[in-house]
């Protein structure tokens, strides 16, 4: 095990979607040192960034666990496959670029079930917060955050289709992240100037140069530090050896 110990405020295991948007938050006001730990590498592959090269990275072991669902009764003992990114960004670096939220009922169904600060009224400040939305600021849609949402190019052969879909009883929807999501239309992307912007774009960009986040990438945790019943520490694993982290805050 290296023999040098690093504290910090706050540890960060894992930086996909969400690991990326909590490290770049948590460092925002230069108050906290924070450290971000990522098992796969940086995102240097040019194909992360093609918004079509999710072909490419669908099945590519370098950027993805490529895990395997167990074998369901219900699929004759099949297993499903389930890609997931092993990169910085996760799996917002590799996905289909889709931008939909969930059904407002369904959120608000949550908060029926206990989950306080959970009904569509009290998360869809923060979607709008989020995002830089190419049809601008309205009641359902943000402006000027991290996350840029633009519009699909279209085509002919996608217009035929939603055509022959609201001609065979679908309705039309013009935008699945206004206040309804069914229906047949054109899904908004997380791209901008036709490239992916994932999560680690959106919210590690600037935030990789601040003094007080150190990135971590091929960082694989092995151990959460357990004392007294409280996380205090990481163990993780890179190419160099083991290394552990100390934390004051949270883990």
């Amino acid at each position: 095990m290296n023999g040098s110990v690093e504290t910090f405020d706050f540890i960060v295991t894992g930086a996909g979607s969400a690991g990326c948007a909590v490290a770049g938050r948590l460092s925002e006001n230069g108050k906290y040192r924070v450290l971000l730990l990522e098992a796969g590498g940086p995102d240097r592959n040019p194909w992360i960034h093609i918004p079509l090269g999710y072909t490419k990275t669908y099945t590519n072991p370098r950027v993805n666990w490529m895990f395997e669902s167990e074998p369901e009764q219900q699929l004759n003992g099949r297993t499903l496959y389930q890609p997931r990114g092993k990169v910085l960004g996760g799996t917002s670096s590799i996905n289909g670029m889709v931008y939909m939220r969930g059904t407002p009922s369904d959120y608000d169904n949550w908060r029926q079930r206990g989950c306080e600060g959970w009904d569509w009224e009290s998360v869809l400040p923060f979607f709008k917060r989020a995002e830089n939305q190419e049809r601008g600021a309205d009641e359902h849609h943000g402006t000027g955050g991290p996350l840029n949402v633009s519009n699909p190019v279209r085509c002919p052969l996608g217009d035929a289709m939603v055509q022959a879909a609201i001609q065979a009883g679908i309705p039309a929807n013009d935008d699945f992240n206004g206040p309804r999501q069914e229906g047949a239309g054109y899904y908004q992307t997380t791209t901008s100037s036709r490239r992916r912007w994932s999560a680690a774009r959106a919210y590690l960009r600037d935030a990789s140069n601040r003094p007080n986040l150190k990135i971590v990438t091929k960082a694989h945790a092995t151990r959460v530090l357990i004392e007294n019943g409280r996380a205090v520490g990481v163990e993780y694993r890179t190419p160099q050896g083991l290394f552990t982290a100390r934390c004051r805050g949270e883990v």
